[in-house]
Formats: C-alpha cells, sequence, structure tokens
C-alpha cells in the first residue's frame, strides 16, 4: 500500500476519533503521529518534530503572560477599562471585539494577533461579571483573527506565499489590499453572523458549565489586594510582546517565551501557577498539527486530493469552475493542517494548473491565498483556531458552529468570483 493512502487512512481515522471524542483530542492526535511513523508515512523525529516549531512556543509563551496578567490584577483593570468603553451589551462587545481584533491583523501575523487578543478578550470577559462569557467569545475571536489576516498583503502567511510565486515565475503580482476584496465581505459576513444566527446556535450547542465557573474564579481572584509594582511590571512584559511581534527582531516564539521567563523572574506568576494554568490540550495539538502537515505533504496526500478533485472537472473546466474548485480543495486541506502548510502545497499545483490551460495565474494562486484563510470547522486547522481551544470547545462544537460560517464564507467566495475578476 502506498504511503499517501496510509496517510489518509491514518488522518480518516484521527478525524472519526476527534468527531466522537471517545478518546481525548489530545491523546488521539499523539496516537495519529505515532502512526505516521510506525507505518513509515514519516519518520518519527519529523512525526514530533512540530513540538519544536516556533508557533508552539509562541502558544506556551504568551498563555504564561496572559495568566500572569491575571494574576498580578492587570487583567482585572484593562477588562474594567474595555467593559467602561463597549458595556456589558454582548451585541456590543461582538463588534468592538471583531473590530479590535480585525485592525490589529491587518498588519500582524495571526497567531500573535491571537495571542495578544484571547487573553485582552478574557479580562473583559472577566470584568463583566458573567455577563459576557468566554464560549461565545474565543472562537469568534480566533476567526476575525483569520478574517482580518484574509484583508491585506502582510496580514496571513498564504498570501506571502502566493505574492512569492508570482514574483518568481513573472507574472502580475497583488497589490497590498487586493484580497480584500474577499476579505472586507467576509468581515461583514462575519459580524453579520455573530450578530444573529452565530449568537443563537452558541448559546444552543455551547451548553457546558465550566467556562462560567472559570470566569467566576477569575473574577475572584482578582479582588484580592495586588502589587502595583508587579502590575507596572506584567503590563510593560506584555508591551515588549507586542513590540517585538510587530518588530520582528526575534521570532514569535523567542519574545514570547522571553516574556513568560520574565514574568515568572519578576514574580508577576510563580512556577507552580505556570503549570497549574497551561493549556495542555492546545499544546499537544499544535505541535502535534505540524507532524500531520508533514504526513499529508511528504506522503503526497495533500497532491493526490488536490490534483484529483481538479482532474474530476475534465473538459467541461473553465476559470470559474477552477477557482470554485480550487477553493473547496484549499478550504478543506486547511481544516486539517495549517494555512500556511496548505498554501505551501496549493498554490504550485494552482498555478501550474492555470498555466496547463492557459487561465490567469494570479487569480488561481490568489483564490488559494484567499481559501487557505477559512479553515474554522476544526480545531487543528490553524494556529489562531487551535489557541481557541482554551474556551472549553469540543471538535463537534468547530464543526458544528465553525462549519457553517466555512459553508457560508465558501458561498460568499465563490459567488464573489465573477465579479473580482470579470469573469
Amino acid at each position: 500500500m502506498e504511503v499517501s493512502t496510509i496517510a489518509l487512512i491514518i488522518m480518516g481515522v484521527m478525524l472519526i476519533l476527534y468527531m466522537t471524542e471517545r478518546i481525548p483530542i489530545a491523546t488521539t492526535s499523539i496516537l495519529a503521529c505515532i502512526a505516521l511513523a510506525v507505518f513509515g508515512v514519516i519518520p518519527m523525529t519529523t512525526a514530533f518534530a512540530g513540538f519544536g516549531n516556533d508557533m508552539v512556543y509562541l502558544i506556551v509563551g504568551m498563555v504564561i503572560v496572559g495568566n500572569a496578567l491575571f494574576e498580578t490584577g492587570v487583567a482585572k483593570v484593562i477588562g474594567e477599562k474595555i467593559i467602561n468603553v463597549v458595556g456589558t451589551n454582548e451585541k456590543v462587545f461582538i463588534v468592538a471585539i471583531i473590530a479590535v481584533t480585525t485592525v490589529i491583523s491587518l498588519f500582524m501575523n495571526n497567531s500573535a494577533t491571537a495571542a495578544l487578543m484571547l487573553p485582552i478578550a478574557a479580562s473583559a470577559i472577566a470584568a463583566s461579571k458573567g455577563k459576557l462569557l468566554k464560549k461565545n467569545t474565543f472562537l469568534m475571536v480566533g476567526i476575525a483573527v483569520c478574517v482580518g489576516g484574509g484583508i491585506t498583503l502582510v496580514g496571513s502567511p498564504p498570501q506571502l506565499i502566493a505574492q512569492g510565486f508570482l514574483i518568481e515565475g513573472g507574472h502580475e503580482p497583488m497589490s497590498f489590499f487586493e484580497v480584500g476584496k474577499f476579505g472586507i465581505p467576509m468581515l461583514i459576513l462575519l459580524i453579520v453572523f455573530f450578530l444573529t444566527i452565530g449568537m443563537k446556535l452558541q448559546k444552543k450547542i455551547f451548553n457546558f458549565p465550566e467556562i462560567e465557573s472559570e470566569v467566576a474564579k477569575s473574577n475572584a481572584s482578582s479582588e484580592s489586594p495586588k502589587s502595583t509594582a508587579r502590575m507596572v511590571i506584567s503590563l510593560g512584559i506584555l508591551v515588549f510582546c507586542i513590540i517585538g511581534f510587530i518588530t520582528g527582531l526575534w521570532s514569535m516564539g523567542v519574545v514570547a517565551m522571553t516574556g513568560a521567563a520574565l514574568s515568572v523572574v519578576t514574580g508577576c506568576i510563580s512556577q507552580k501557577r505556570v503549570f497549574e494554568k497551561m493549556d495542555w490540550t492546545t499544546v499537544v495539538i499544535m505541535g502535534c498539527s505540524f507532524g500531520f502537515a508533514a504526513g499529508l505533504d511528504q506522503s503526497g496526500a495533500g497532491r493526490m486530493i488536490a490534483t484529483g478533485m481538479i482532474n474530476i472537472l475534465g473538459e467541461n473546466l473553465n476559470l470559474w469552475l477552477l477557482l470554485a474548485a480550487l477553493t473547496l480543495v484549499s478550504m478543506v486541506m486547511t481544516n486539517f493542517m495549517s494555512s500556511t502548510a496548505a498554501a505551501s502545497i496549493l498554490v504550485p499545483i494552482a498555478g501550474l494548473a492555470a498555466i496547463e490551460v492557459g487561465f490567469d495565474v494570479k487569480a488561481a494562486v490568489m483564490i488559494v491565498a484567499v481559501a487557505t484563510n477559512i479553515g474554522y470547522a476544526t480545531p487543528v486547522s490553524t494556529p489562531p483556531i487551535t489557541m481557541t481551544l482554551s474556551g472549553g470547545y469540543r471538535f463537534m462544537d468547530y464543526v458544528k458552529l465553525g462549519g457553517l460560517f466555512n459553508v457560508l464564507a465558501f458561498i460568499l467566495v465563490v459567488t464573489l468570483i465573477p465579479f473580482v475578476f470579470g469573469i
């Protein structure tokens, strides 16, 4: 049996276990990586190499920095300031938090934006005294990061991968806001969705009570007297991380882990509390997700899926149909591997396919960049979505809510294709 087939079987079993949750999803992730190695799809070192990836350290570091904000009382102050401005009306809060997230994600890496915005959202939720909830906010923030990152050329890695392919091949490059022709309508759809059907679905689907108790604990812990000096230090560490993310002087993982180390050294959070409060499920799933991507890539399974779906179109192929198919393939693949990995696989395939049939190369490559930013139906899709696991969600919560928005996003993109590209 070919390794590509083995990889697809392993991913299929993994998906079933994710959906049923008969085994904890972190354990399923580890078992999937072991299976990829045992059956010879990828070496064991590659299967677990993701735990050395910069994104894992970004998550670990920023979880510690965020928890330090709660420990020192800074989170309570920030949260109260936000609540004082926007109030506790859920609809106003939704618009405000999506707007802030979007603005930041226009120019900052998606993962860094999520690492910054989730603690800020948590602090506002804590200050609302139970009127706002993590379970109704975190996934929304993760999706907003992805949508905002898909509005500018530098907002997310897929755009840069696509731009590099175009420039290297001598094709017309994308302008800075060109992907925004899809991204801005997507943002409008996101706001409308979470103000209407999304809000109703969250209250119906997310019925786990532990999130409310967690918020209550956060509020309670913030009531005790805090050291002003440590509050200033903790806030300073957060500012240091933001500056580090923006300037790119060091990698994001180095910046985040430096901030984490400073939080412990300065006494903003104890080492014991670091281990108690760490979201280990998110860390494990994120580390393993790079093994999944490597398995799909190195085995050829990813390319087999992509080229197979395009070949199905056969003789009836036209530019709109090609772009719609690329949108579907990109969206599906990015729900099971990072948007960066999916774009790395699909951009060359899309570009070469367009050249072969004489279609617009820029349109084909651009649509892959757009569509690899719309994977919200699983927690293993891309780092900003994986980070939202700290909200307490289960796998099927992503399928039910994120999956519905995925479908709406797909419909929007394929509807806009003729207008954006003049087909």
